[in-house]
């Protein structure tokens, strides 16, 4: 075989090989994008362990340990009735006006203490005034819907009561309820609703007295 044939053989033979691992190149040019098709799997496995929270499960509340507030109330005093063993009794006294200040540390979101001082007058039918001045520790507790609150609270203490030249000073103990709205983060405004309870003891039992009494107030309360 000559020099030229021997050539053009063995060029025959490198075409037929190329065109053979043609086909070769090309897979292993997709073995790549293969390999990205089974990325999103095993991205789909790495995602077992959300990293996102869920902010709407958290809750915040509007009153925490250690939050105050100072309220002012102004309104109205009406003498319901007494009572003692005999029965019931006609109080003789008018319509009368309250005010008070209370002051509240919360223990927690829901739970306060405090205190509370306040005053009344009412006119009886002899144009004279009966006068009463409550003070004593108050116990709250309070729950919140949106922008409003709903305060309960009972205060155990005692008060002066005065009439003429007469006067007294014993127990007294006023459950109260109210609802304010919260204006801005500093005041809200709302009603209070107080049931006075006032005995008076004494060691014949035929001259005690328990008064009760219910005050509507307005009152301005005073966050900090």
């Amino acid at each position: 075989m000559s020099i030229r044939s021997r050539l053009l053989t063995l060029t025959a033979l490198c075409l037929i090989g190329a065109c053979i691992g043609f086909p070769g190149i090309l897979v292993a040019q997709e073995s790549p994008h293969s390999d990205n098709e089974q990325g999103p799997e095993s991205n789909e496995d790495s995602s077992e362990l959300p990293i996102t929270t869920d902010w709407s499960k958290i809750k915040i509340e509007t009153y925490s340990k250690g939050d105050q507030t100072f309220v002012i109330a102004l309104g109205i005093l009406q003498p319901l009735f007494y009572y003692n063993s005999d029965g019931f009794h006609e109080t003789n006294v008018a319509l009368g006006g309250t005010g008070y200040l209370n002051y509240n540390y919360f223990l927690n979101s829901h739970f306060s203490i405090g205190g509370e001082l306040g005053g009344s007058f009412s006119a009886t039918v002899g144009e004279n005034m009966l006068y009463l001045v409550p003070f004593g520790v108050r116990f709250g507790y309070q729950f919140v819907y949106n922008r409003f609150e709903f305060p309960l609270a009972i205060t155990i203490g005692a008060a002066n009561q005065g009439y003429l030249n007469k006067g007294y000073f014993g127990f007294m103990l006023k459950p109260s309820a109210a609802v304010y709205w919260r204006f801005n983060p500093d005041w809200s405004f709302g009603l209070n609703m107080d049931w006075w309870w006032l005995p008076q003891w004494f060691s014949d039992p035929s001259h005690t007295m328990y008064g009760n009494f219910l005050g509507i107030t307005i009152g301005a309360r005073y966050h900090f």
